[in-house]
Order: C-alpha cells, then sequence, then structure tokens
C-alpha cells in the first residue's frame, strides 16, 4: 500500500494552468497501462474514473496510481458479469445491459482520455454513428486527428470492436515519444474541466452529506426556489436559494455556485448543437444521476 500526496488527476491538470497534447497522451499511456497490467491479471476494475486516479506526489515526473479497487473482480477468458456496477459518466453501455467482461474497462478509460482532450464527457447513443457522432469538433478544441483515433476505438458501443488495452499502449498517438504534438490545448478544455468538476464536487457533498429525511427537505427546498412552479431552477432562482443550503449543512462557496452554473451554462450550449445526441437513453441517464428525486448511493445509478 502507497501513500499517494500528489493529488487528483484533474487537480493537478487544473492547478498547471496550461495542458499539451503531448501530456495528455502521456496520461493515457499510463491510464491505459494500468488497465493493461489489470487485465493480463486477470483483474477487471469496473470503476475507472479521474477520482480514482492519485498522483504518488506532487513532483512534476510523479507517477499516476490507480485506487479504489473496492469494484474489482477477478475473470477468466469468456466469463460474462450482470452486476451493474460503476460510475454513471464512466459506465459502459453493455454494464446496462448486464452482459460484459473487461472490455467495459476500456470503455471507461475512453472517457477519461476524451474528457482530457475535451473538458466534458461524451455521452453516447444506440450504434457507432451516434457515438461518433457525439465526438464533434464542436466539443473538441483544436487537436490533431491522431488524438481522436485512439478515443474513437476505445469508445465503440460493441465490445469486441473495442481496442484491447495493449493495442491502445501501441497507438502512434498514444507510444512514448509518438506522434502527439507538444502543443497547448485550447484554454477551453481547462475551462471545462474546472466546471466539471465543481458539478461532480456539488454531487458528492449532497451525497455523502445528507440523511433520507434531509433529502426530502432539499426536495421541498427546491419547491420552494422554484418560484414559478416550473419544476426546473433558472440561474436566477438557483443564486437567489443559495443561502438555503447552508441550512442543510451543505458547504458550497458563492465562488463554487458560480462556477456550477456557468458549468451548466456551458453543457447547455454544447448539446444545444443540432447534430449532438439529446435524446439518447444513456444521455437521459447521466442527467437522471443529477436529479435528487433518482439518486442513490449505488455509484449513480
Amino acid at each position: 500500500m502507497e501513500l499517494c500526496e500528489g493529488g487528483e488527476l484533474f487537480d493537478r491538470i487544473i492547478s498547471r494552468g496550461h495542458y499539451s497534447e503531448r501530456a495528455a497522451a502521456a496520461l493515457c499511456r499510463e491510464i491505459v497501462n494500468v488497465v493493461h497490467c489489470c487485465h493480463s491479471m486477470g483483474v477487471m476494475h469496473r470503476d475507472l474514473k479521474p477520482e480514482n486516479f492519485l498522483f504518488l506526489n506532487k513532483r512534476e515526473d510523479s507517477p499516476l496510481k490507480a485506487t479504489d479497487f473496492g469494484l474489482s473482480t477477478f475473470f477468466k477468458h469468456g466469463d460474462v458479469f450482470r452486476d451493474v456496477l460503476g460510475s454513471a459518466y464512466y459506465i459502459a453501455p453493455e454494464v446496462l445491459r448486464l452482459n460484459y467482461g473487461p472490455e467495459a474497462d476500456i470503455w471507461s478509460a475512453g472517457v477519461i482520455v476524451y474528457i482530457l482532450l475535451a473538458g466534458v464527457p461524451p455521452f453516447w447513443a444506440e450504434n457507432d454513428e451516434g457515438i461518433f457522432a457525439a465526438i464533434l469538433p464542436d466539443h473538441w478544441p483544436t487537436i490533431s486527428s491522431s488524438a481522436k483515433d485512439p478515443v474513437k476505438k476505445m469508445l465503440r458501443t460493441n465490445p469486441k470492436e473495442r481496442l484491447t488495452a495493449a493495442e491502445i499502449l501501441k497507438h502512434p498517438w498514444i507510444r512514448e515519444d509518438g506522434e502527439a504534438p507538444d502543443k497547448r490545448l485550447d484554454h477551453v478544455v481547462l475551462t471545462r474541466m474546472r466546471q466539471f468538476r465543481a458539478m461532480n464536487k456539488l454531487k458528492k457533498v449532497i451525497a455523502e452529506s445528507l440523511s433520507e429525511e434531509e433529502i426530502m427537505g432539499l426536495k421541498e427546498m427546491f419547491k420552494s426556489m422554484d418560484t414559478d412552479n416550473s419544476g426546473t431552477l433558472t440561474v436566477e432562482e438557483l443564486k437567489a436559494g443559495h443561502p438555503k443550503l447552508g441550512n442543510l449543512g451543505i458547504k458550497i462557496s458563492e465562488s463554487e455556485v458560480k462556477q456550477l452554473i456557468e458549468a451548466v451554462c456551458v453543457l447547455f450550449l454544447i448539446f444545444q448543437h443540432p447534430s449532438a445526441i439529446l435524446l439518447s437513453s444513456a444521455f437521459q441517464n447521466t442527467f437522471s444521476e443529477m436529479d435528487l428525486n433518482t439518486y442513490s448511493d449505488t455509484h449513480g445509478l
């Protein structure tokens, strides 16, 4: 067991204030190498997400370590698993279909790499065309086509068509001294990543801080904040209702509320694109995780 003092993956990236495609490729290589090591030993992680990757120390060359193997399991070739486990943004489609194997880890790793390059998570549809439609230039900053290629191949809906971890590590963009350019990614990536982290923090605080009775109280508070009885909260209503969160012991600063509001606005604008997948079941499932009426403690599902 090791003590990881270098902080979470996203926190390190955001604190640096700049970020290159080559740095993203190096992180991808470390993440996929973890998956490769696990799979080669017959272990499936089943809960890969950025929060479960920590830097060992604060040095610039600190290795990245995978944590939280609480949902992991051993597997043999051909084994089929049917229990729904994982975290909503990163869970593979076949997990929801109750028929999956180690390829589900590749999907989760692909989502993480997508976020590293775009700042926001992708959303899937019922087929590959739908997935690729979601990976739009409007979502990506200006990055090389070589960077997009492995991500698309990690996010295929048919798990048998996904690259294996060993194949990903051989990809020209991911290989050490490969073709990933040492060019800074657009500042919008860090902005989106910061906002995405703020949204996740709010959900985590609510989930960990409130009892069932307090969640019922939060529902009532929602109704009181929803002054026009629309069933949704506007930015103005959220700002006005922020002090009420303190009454429930939820410690969210005004700056964090501002980040949350900005994040919601960014995601809203992203998914207003006519080619975006707005009505896919997975998109609805992801946002239902943020709905307090359907939230549970079973990893967002």
